[in-house]
């Protein structure tokens, strides 16, 4: 009988409101879907890319203003932003935003996910939410149906996120990260040896992916 080949493990540290995050998540499917027979297990691991926003988030306006200096300056990054997102058949809409929000209870329901449903599922139903729709992330009734969409109890994903449960854990992760030296995102650790940062192309991660297979082969062999 054929042992059934251990999978390329992938830990996939990103955030949930980084826009090449959402795009760098659509070209890591695509890359897999070149490399049909290697079999794959993504961990989506938890990053802050604005720690400084306090939980209950601030207005957008307020937020570019702070980091990029103004709206205007803004707008440049945007365009590109669009045009790249549109490359991968996304929706990247940053005039519907409204709200910047903490991200800590998005991680919480991604790592609550595991248990119920796909949590890349769960990653993409929140990216959806903020890039393309508007939503409002911050708000616990908006995070509850994202929830129930990805097939979660909506009534115990009520209660979790009411509580502290998992809080200390995903700040721990996050800053587990930062210490690790990875300050910028997405990051893409292949086979806990390879390490490729940035919303590379489906061609290079699927080159990526290839070599590290190998090696585990060779390790294994």
């Amino acid at each position: 009988m054929a042992v059934e080949p251990t999978p390329l493990h992938i830990d996939v540290v990103s955030d949930v409101v980084c826009p090449w995050c959402y795009i760098g998540k659509r070209r890591l499917e695509a890359a897999i879907a070149r490399v049909p027979d290697i079999a794959v297990d993504i961990a989506w691991q938890p990053f802050f890319l604005n720690p400084w926003i306090p939980r209950e988030g601030i207005d957008r306006r307020t937020y570019l203003e702070t980091k990029f200096g103004s709206v205007a300056r803004y707008q440049a990054i945007a365009e590109r932003v669009v045009a790249a997102a549109a490359a991968e058949g996304l929706v990247y809409a940053p005039d519907k935003m409204r709200r910047q929000p903490n991200t800590l209870d998005c991680h919480r329901l991604i790592l609550w996910s595991r248990n119920a449903t796909d949590p890349g599922r769960m990653k993409q139903r929140l990216m959806e939410l903020y890039f393309a729709e508007g939503g409002d992330l911050t708000d616990p009734e908006t995070l509850i149906q994202a929830a129930i969409d990805c097939g979660m109890d909506g009534e115990l994903v009520r209660r979790l996120l009411a509580s502290d449960a998992d809080v200390a854990r995903i700040e721990s992760e996050a800053r587990s990260a930062q210490e690790a030296g990875i300050n910028g995102v997405p990051c893409f650790i292949i086979s806990a040896r390879l390490v490729i940062t940035g919303a590379q192309s489906p061609e290079y991660l699927a080159s990526a992916i290839t070599n590290a297979a190998a090696q585990s082969a060779d390790a294994g062999a």
